[in-house]
């Protein structure tokens, strides 16, 4: 399927019915990529339900399809968050684009103590705001019928937490263990990565002290956009995700 269109508003549908796009994604699918009658898309509402068909009507307020196919996907498990510090130069937008396209589950925006970008104020709800919107494109370019959660900034502290009902990882260069050694259970995972300056000690100590273990890649020091994807794309491997 070469194109994939959201509409978290649909929630039931079978063959034989209507399903309609409108507004942004309507006038994305006629006036962006040019989408006409005949021509087969398909249609998710982002958790795990979607349909496909040839496209009836496509006008720029309104592109209808007549569902051929209905399809429900599960959602991954274990599931696998990316815990993302907040970077300069929009290298942590690039690490949830690259990460969602590599199938990741959900991701965490982290305030860490070495990050130079801040989100404060109304920043913090309009960089989740992006994040959300980065996490649906990308979603939309990679045809996964389930979108990512996008969870509330954290501090250190509060992402602590998530390491007594989960398995966290931390990407650290001196660790001893490889992510490639890694034995994975049902435990769903958090990937965690710093920032530019990388993790600091004290929040290596909160992190491990809260159930936490440290691993790396291998000799090379990824940027911070970089490293949460190579690092999924192991994990992919391991949970048999990718063949």
């Amino acid at each position: 399927m070469a194109h994939l269109y959201i509409d978290e508003e649909l929630d039931d549908a079978k063959v034989g019915d209507t399903v309609s796009l409108t507004k942004a994604e309507a006038r994305h699918a006629v006036t962006v990529s040019r989408l006409a009658v005949g021509e087969t898309v398909a249609i998710s509402n982002g958790a795990g339900l979607t349909v496909s068909g040839r496209i009836t009507t496509a006008e720029h307020t309104e592109l209808s399809i007549e569902v051929a196919e209905v399809q429900h996907a599960a959602r991954n498990t274990p599931a696998v968050f990316l815990a993302q510090a907040l970077a300069k130069a929009d290298r942590d937008d690039l690490a949830v684009q690259v990460a969602t396209e590599l199938g990741i589950d959900g991701v965490i925006p982290w305030s860490a103590a070495r990050s130079i970008s801040r989100w404060q104020g109304a920043k913090v709800a309009k960089g989740r705001d992006r994040w959300a919107a980065i996490v649906r494109e990308a979603s939309k370019q990679s045809l996964r019928t389930w979108l990512p959660d996008v969870l509330d900034l954290v501090t250190t502290k509060q992402l602590a937490a998530f390491a007594s009902s989960t398995r966290m990882l931390v990407l650290e260069p001196t660790a001893t263990e490889t992510i490639s050694d890694l034995v994975v259970d049902d435990r769903d995972i958090v990937l965690v990565v710093g920032p530019e300056g990388g993790v600091a000690d004290h929040e290596l100590e909160l992190l491990t002290a809260a159930g936490a273990s440290t691993v790396r890649l291998g000799s090379e020091v990824l940027r911070t956009s970089t490293a949460g994807p190579a690092a999924l794309a192991v994990l992919n491997v391991k949970l048999g995700r990718w063949g």
